[in-house]
């Protein structure tokens, strides 16, 4: 993996990606570039994506495995603005329980009883797949402000 660094500071790549940030992936249509907001989780050098086989980005990934992704965390009030690029392939891969566990505790707490009933059976029981995204470059910026 091939990694780039820009910017006033230098920020660790696996603590940046450990924070539960949105993801947005870019992948290829015979239509157009289309972008797909995200939840991942950073794992043995991947970053890891739920879905549903029913989701459009899935099967433009099996169409299209050259993708991108880009995260950024952005607070004013800190001064704090750091941008990660990437790109990459990406495949669909069957489900892995403990990994979806791991990765929806990032987002929505430890306490499985507190999340919101409706919005565990609209969006997470629904999921049965996930993607791997393989990044072959990653761009780093880290860009602080004053206001």
């Amino acid at each position: 993996m091939d990694i780039h660094r820009s910017g006033d500071d230098l920020f660790n790549l696996d603590e940046f990606l450990g924070r539960p940030l949105f993801a947005h992936l870019a992948t290829g249509s015979p239509d157009g570039p289309r972008e797909s907001p995200v939840w991942f989780l950073w794992e043995e050098s991947a970053i890891w994506l739920i879905g549903t086989s029913q989701d459009s980005f899935p099967k433009r990934v099996v169409n299209e495995p050259r993708c991108a992704i880009g995260i950024v965390d952005f607070d004013l009030e800190r001064g704090l603005l750091q941008h990660v690029g990437m790109r990459g392939t990406a495949t669909v891969e069957d489900l892995n329980h403990e990994r979806l566990c791991r990765l929806l505790r990032r987002y929505l707490g430890e306490n499985w009883e507190s999340w919101n009933p409706g919005f565990v059976a609209r969006v997470i029981d629904r999921i049965d797949l996930m993607i791997r995204f393989d990044p072959r470059s990653v761009v780093m910026n880290d860009q602080p402000y004053f206001k």
